[in-house]
C-alpha cells in the first residue's frame, strides 16, 4: 500500500535513487537534493513501506505564485495513479494561489492538460540548466 506523507527530511541516498531511476541529472547531486528539498515550500512524498516512490516539489511566494519544479514516479510504481495522487494533494495545498505553473517536459503536457493546466499564450518558458556550468 502507498502512503502518501507531507514532509521535507528526506535521506539523500533515497532521493538520489529515485532521480536516478527516470534519469535525472540532479541525481547525481544527493546532498544537493537533499538541501533543495529542505527548502522547499511544500513537499509530499509517496512511499511504498520504506521505500520512496515518488514526489512532488512545489515552491511559491506564500501567496500569489507557486511553481511545481518536479513530480517524479519511479518506473517500477508508474501506472497506478501516484502521480495524480500527488498532483492533486499538491493543489489541494496551493488552493489560495493566484497561479500554479509548471514547465513539463514535452511529453508530460498532456498529463498536466488533463489534470487543468492550460497552456498561455502571454509567456513563454526559458530555462538554463545546471548542466551549462556544472562539469559532469
Amino acid at each position: 500500500m502507498i502512503t502518501y506523507k507531507r514532509i521535507k527530511t528526506i535521506e539523500a541516498d533515497q532521493l538520489a535513487e529515485l532521480f536516478l531511476s527516470v534519469d535525472w541529472f540532479s541525481g547525481k547531486f544527493p546532498e544537493k537534493l537533499k538541501i533543495a528539498f529542505m527548502n522547499a515550500s511544500k513537499v509530499i512524498s509517496a512511499w511504498d513501506n520504506e521505500k520512496l516512490v515518488g514526489l512532488i516539489r512545489c515552491l511559491d511566494d506564500g501567496i500569489w505564485q507557486a511553481t511545481i519544479d518536479c513530480l517524479l514516479v519511479n518506473p517500477e510504481y508508474q501506472g497506478r495513479g501516484i502521480a495524480s495522487t500527488l498532483l492533486k494533494m499538491i493543489l489541494e495545498d496551493c488552493k489560495e494561489f493566484l497561479y500554479v505553473d509548471v514547465l513539463p517536459d514535452q511529453s508530460k503536457a498532456q498529463f498536466y492538460l488533463k489534470h487543468g493546466f492550460e497552456v498561455t499564450e502571454e509567456r513563454q518558458p526559458l530555462q538554463i540548466t545546471g548542466k551549462t556550468w556544472i562539469k559532469h
